[in-house]
């Protein structure tokens, strides 16, 4: 995957804010995957993947219907964007701290 910036894990947690609850943890760890493999494809072709687009975990949330963007006074997308930034620390190995 594309180095994750902010907009990442807003587009994420408006992808899995768009879904039931109970299928936002799948989702996410799916979109994870895909921005995985897309990346991987653009390595190897030089070339956008054509469902999961350019390795960016955005690229693979905007195939989705995202909800529109809420605060973060909203709980439930303050979940979602929790949720995503669980999942890029559980899947990113232990570096020092600089």
């Amino acid at each position: 995957m594309r180095p994750v910036l902010h907009g990442d894990v807003a587009c994420a947690a408006r992808a899995l804010y768009a879904v039931p609850e109970a299928l936002r943890g799948l989702l996410c760890r799916r979109m994870i995957r895909e921005a995985d493999s897309a990346e991987a494809h653009v390595r190897r072709t030089g070339r956008a993947h054509p469902l999961w687009g350019n390795g960016s975990l955005m690229s693979a949330a905007r195939k989705r219907q995202l909800a529109d963007e809420p605060g973060f006074d909203d709980p439930g997308y303050c979940q979602c964007f929790e949720m995503v930034l669980r999942a890029l620390v559980d899947r990113t190995p232990s570096r020092p701290r600089s």
